[in-house]
């Protein structure tokens, strides 16, 4: 009996990294998603500001307001209900485990086709 098998190593690799900043893309909108839901909204500046970004592997949730970084970090600030300090922090805290399943699942889909 002969067996014969040709490695596609290459591919498979390169559809998984390609998959994986995809992955990466969607984890980061999810984030960007799950903050805006708790952003202090005085006139909805700060929630407009709001933008998800990758390179490759890696990816980032920033706002973009000269008053972004204090407002997460203030805690003895008061919001409205549902809004709060730590609106980016909390959230990716709390959704890191969704996030790695979305990279996880892009990358099994491209592993099955």
């Amino acid at each position: 009996m002969t067996v014969r098998m040709t490695w596609n190593g290459p591919q498979v690799q390169a559809a998984e990294r390609e998959a994986a900043e995809r992955g990466v893309a969607l984890a980061a909108e999810h984030l960007l998603g799950a903050s805006r839901q708790r952003v202090p909204l005085e006139e909805g500046t700060l929630e407009r500001s709001g933008v998800a970004s990758t390179d490759g592997l890696e990816g980032a949730v920033s706002y973009d307001t000269v008053y972004a970084v204090r407002q997460h970090e203030e805690l003895t600030w008061r919001h409205d209900p549902g809004r709060t300090a730590k609106y980016l922090e909390g959230p990716l805290e709390e959704e890191s485990a969704v996030m790695l399943e979305i990279v996880a699942a892009q990358i099994r889909r491209a592993l099955r086709s």
